[in-house]
């Protein structure tokens, strides 16, 4: 079970979440707060394993909080404004999750939960793949990166990790396999097209196949060109791509 708190001042919002929260199994809340000094007061008398957090309120906002916390629990940020999102996971925060909250993204961000604090999910709740609309943190040691889906390009296994092309971005190598990433992003517009491959078909702005065995995939804002064998050809026209 994950005891969780929700600090929002606004009661609406806070009603709105804990709707959602209580259709979600495994999941009690053990409070609610409507203000910075109230949520701290109530973190530490608690000491829930997560909290769901807004982040702009009358004073202070909720990173102001995490200052203000010795024993910080687990953090999702709920909030309107998608700005804040890199600044979100340079502290840690598990997820970021935009109003209004669609059930399908909170269900997301539970099982973010209960990895994080160490409780295995229910085998009946598989975990959600993400919406096209949903945006990516990626996180190295030393960048953190917040995309929309349409600009995530390609995504190339290396063992263990996923080196991660984004538009207009340098390379990012992320320690998460590209199979975890299969099952978690959207098809379409993601294709896995070979053992190590996985492209974002909407943003393929050519296909040249040079013989039985090698074809070259450009992709817009990407600058470099993905080499591919047969197979991924063969996925690709089954696909109903053809550059």
């Amino acid at each position: 079970m994950l005891n969780v708190i929700l600090v929002d001042d606004e009661a609406l919002a806070r009603q709105a979440m804990r709707e959602l929260l209580e259709a979600q199994s495994g999941v009690q809340i053990v409070g609610e707060a409507g203000s910075i000094k109230s949520a701290q007061q109530l973190i530490s008398e608690v000491k829930p394993d997560a909290v769901f957090l807004d982040i702009k309120m009358p004073g202070k906002t909720g990173f102001d909080l995490l200052q203000l916390i010795e024993e910080r629990p687990k953090i999702v940020f709920v909030t309107a404004y998608s700005q804040y999102a890199v600044q979100a996971f340079e502290v840690d925060a598990v997820d970021y999750l935009l109003k209004p909250v669609r059930p399908e993204r909170l269900a997301d961000a539970v099982q973010r939960l209960r990895e994080a604090c160490g409780r295995a999910a229910s085998p009946e709740l598989p975990v959600p793949p993400y919406q096209p609309e949903d945006r990516l943190c990626f996180r190295t040691p030393g960048r953190t990166l917040v995309a929309a889906m349409a600009e995530v390009g390609a995504l190339e296994a290396d063992g263990d990790f996923t080196r991660i092309y984004v538009a207009s971005q340098p390379p990012l190598m992320i320690c998460q396999t590209i199979g975890a990433y299969e099952h978690s992003l959207p098809s379409p517009p993601f294709l896995r097209v070979d053992r190590s491959l996985m492209l974002n078909i909407h943003r393929i702005s050519k296909i040249e196949h040079l013989s039985r065995d090698e074809t070259l995939v450009t992709l817009a804002g990407i600058s470099r060109t993905f080499s591919a064998g047969r197979k991924a050809w063969t996925t690709l026209r089954e696909a109903g791509v053809t550059g």
